[in-house]
Formats: C-alpha cells, structure tokens, sequence
C-alpha cells in the first residue's frame, strides 16, 4: 500500500549551454496535462529510492545526480485514488526532487500513464504545466539551480 506521500521528480539537462526540463503528457483518461514525474511512496520505501524508481519506471532513465529540493506541498486526494492507501486519507503531501540525466536518449514511456514528452525551457515548462503546485515546483527548481547549491549541469 502507499504512503500518503507522493514525490516530483523534474528531469534536466543541459543542452547547447541552455537548461531544459523534462514533462511527460498524461494519458487522455488520466487528464492529458503536462506534468513532471510523479509517483506514490510505496511500503518502506523511502522519498529518495521512490524518486529514482519512479524516474526509472516513468523514462528508463538512471539520474547522474538526484537532489533533494527545499520545497513541498499538499494536495487533496481524488476519490477514486483513495483505495490505493490503507488508511483513510485526505491530503497528500508531495515532496520535490531535481534529477540531472544524460537526456541524449528519448525517454522510454509507460503507456499506461503517458503518451507524449517534450524537452522545453524554463519558460515554456512553467507556460504547459497544468497544475500549481507543479508551477511552484518547477520555480524552486530553477531557483535552487539559479543559486549555484544544485549540481553544476554539463553540456550535451
């Protein structure tokens, strides 16, 4: 059974010296928004190994590095999801993850759960993310890399 936590994992790379994220498109049934990667902790997992499991499951990538970002948040939970957790639940909390990939190769997707992806700046990720919280979390994404604490980013 999941924990009632969830984690965001946003993908970089760097390419021709500009920063890009990662956003996956959601299948039409699951809403057909632009979001990061997202996923349920499962059972003892901790944020961490659920981050890179679900950025593995969702792309077939492997990180170069994977950080911690000084930023959460809450969301309610949709009916239909509660039967996934072992205790009534109302709220999830969704923890935020920074990943550094390769991203020469295309992500592999599971087509259960997306059906398109697409490499994009800062701009334009913040412009086609459909949620908030997803908005605010790619913000402090930017702003964790914009000083300088995150991973220095190679070009590809």
């Amino acid at each position: 059974m999941r924990q009632p936590v969830q984690v965001a994992v946003y993908c970089v790379r760097t390419k021709h010296e500009e920063r890009e994220y990662l956003l996956l498109r959601r299948i039409l049934s699951g809403g057909g928004y632009w979001q990061c990667i997202t996923g349920g902790v499962e059972g003892n997992e901790d944020c961490y190994a659920a981050a890179i499991r679900e950025l593995q499951e969702e792309t077939n990538y492997v990180p170069i590095s994977i950080e911690l970002i000084d930023y959460s948040y809450n969301f309610p939970v949709e009916q239909q999801m509660r039967k996934l957790y072992a205790q009534p639940v109302e709220t999830i909390t969704e923890i935020v993850f920074l990943a550094l990939v390769d991203g020469r190769d295309e992500p592999q997707l599971d087509s259960k759960e997306h059906d398109k992806w697409t490499w994009c700046n800062y701009e334009k990720a913040l412009d086609i993310l459909y949620r908030l919280g997803n908005k605010e979390s790619l913000k402090h994404c930017e702003q964790h890399l914009l000083s300088g604490k995150g991973t220095r980013l190679p070009n590809t």
